[in-house]
């Protein structure tokens, strides 16, 4: 298995531990796991870049990948509700990624492939930090206002890509590549 899917998978398994560090009640357990959470989150950059580099991109990297990135953030996301992050932002964050999901799905259906766009790309981004700066804020680091903040701008540009995406909705049902 190549380097870079190696590092995708790291990313899946590192989730669960993520969890159990943000669940585990221990001297400075938030900073362990939103270290934790950080140091897999960086292997998303080197992963797809490694496997460029070296003529070895796979079939199953490019499924997994996005899988990876979400299930590692909005697991951190949603142990972070009440703690730093409100409900209503985190289960808005989720339900446009299902909403997402769905439209790949019925698009995969119709044989078009819908790649990342930018702005979908910046929405991961956004959202990994707030969840760093969620952990951070969760374990004392600084105001949860500060978390709330970095949530709502997570929230809303999370919501614009998904305006964005849902633009090219109608041409993908009708089996028509995005423009």
């Amino acid at each position: 298995m190549p380097l870079a899917d190696q590092l995708t998978l790291a990313r899946i398994l590192a989730a669960p531990v993520v969890v159990l560090l943000f669940a585990w009640d221990f001297p400075n357990h938030d900073y362990w796991a939103t270290a934790l959470f950080a140091l897999a989150m960086a292997t998303d950059t080197f992963d797809g870049w490694w496997a460029r580099r070296t003529g070895r991109p796979s079939d199953l990297g490019r499924l997994l990948d996005p899988i990876a990135d979400k299930l590692l953030v909005m697991a951190v996301l949603v142990m972070l509700v009440g703690r730093s992050l409100p409900g209503w932002m985190v289960a808005g964050i989720i339900a446009r990624e299902f909403l997402m999901a769905g439209l790949r799905l019925a698009a995969l259906e119709r044989g078009v492939v819908m790649d990342a766009r930018d702005l979908g790309k910046l929405k991961t981004w956004v959202q990994s930090v707030a969840a760093g700066v969620g952990g951070l804020a969760a374990g004392g680091a600084f105001s949860t206002d500060i978390a709330w903040w970095t949530g709502l701008v997570a929230f809303l540009l999370t919501w614009i890509s998904g305006l964005d995406y849902a633009r090219y909705a109608p041409r993908v049902l009708r089996g028509q590549q995005p423009a």
